[in-house]
């Protein structure tokens, strides 16, 4: 029997728990489960937590955690995805699929082409419900350790601060992907809708950044990360 499995953002260890407000009304109310039913929990330490149901209320759920699991064991590739920003459900799409493939961290890019413009309040909404699309990646593909999220930031700030083994930008001119050392550490880069222009792929070249291509076709936005993470576990990580 399938056994309900969902993150909690508290530290968990064996024993009786007090799970927040918001996760015991989807508990209670929205996936009415009861007293006596099974759970799986995890807190994104990298452990997992097998117990059941203690009490289920409309605002209080509690639960008793009897045995520790090992959790899932992360890709020995660190890729830190920086995905150019694009609307609603494009980078929904790309940040649950970057989550299920094993993507280390992930940062929205401002680029020129960018059709989204973020600020204050509404950029604060926008990353915790990134977060929580992560999240919900995490919980349906098994993974126990959350990617990172960042805050949206500048095309030119990111590629001077990101540090990798290996660094790559979507770009049609390029060089054999299995012809890099194996990096432990990637970079990559993927545009918004509109794409990277000519200036930006360049700034990233600057920066050490090695063109990458994906086949004859132009994908989309939201499809570039699935198979340049998809190929890139498949060479150097846990495919």
């Amino acid at each position: 029997m399938r056994v309900s499995r969902f993150f909690t953002d508290v530290p968990l260890s064996l024993g009786e728990h007090e799970l927040p407000e918001a996760q015991a009304h989807y508990i209670g109310r929205v996936l009415r489960m009861a007293e006596g039913d099974a759970l799986q929990l995890f807190d994104g330490s990298g452990g997992e937590f097998l117990g059941s149901l203690l009490e289920v209320g409309k605002k209080r759920v509690r639960v008793s955690l009897d045995q520790r699991l090992d959790g899932q064991p992360e890709s020995p590739l660190s890729i830190h995805l920086g995905q150019g920003l694009s609307r609603g459900e494009r980078m929904d799409w790309a940040i649950q699929k970057a989550t299920e493939l094993g993507v280390t961290a992930i940062t929205p890019i401002m680029t020129e082409r960018c059709e989204v413009r973020l600020k204050d309040e509404r950029a604060d909404k926008r990353l915790a419900h990134w977060r929580q699309v992560a999240i919900s990646a995490c919980e349906q593909c098994g993974r126990s350790v959350l990617p990172e999220i960042h805050p949206p930031q500048l095309l030119a700030d990111w590629l001077k601060a990101t540090e990798a083994d290996l660094k790559l930008v979507l770009h049609p001119v390029a060089e054999p992907w299995a012809s890099h050392p194996r990096p432990a550490r990637l970079a990559f880069l993927i545009g918004p809708e509109g794409g990277l222009s000519d200036a930006e792929v360049s700034q990233a070249q600057e920066q050490r950044f090695h063109g990458a291509r994906l086949g004859p076709r132009v994908l989309r936005t939201e499809t570039a990360p699935v198979v340049a993470l998809a190929v890139a576990q498949q060479l150097w990580g846990d495919f």
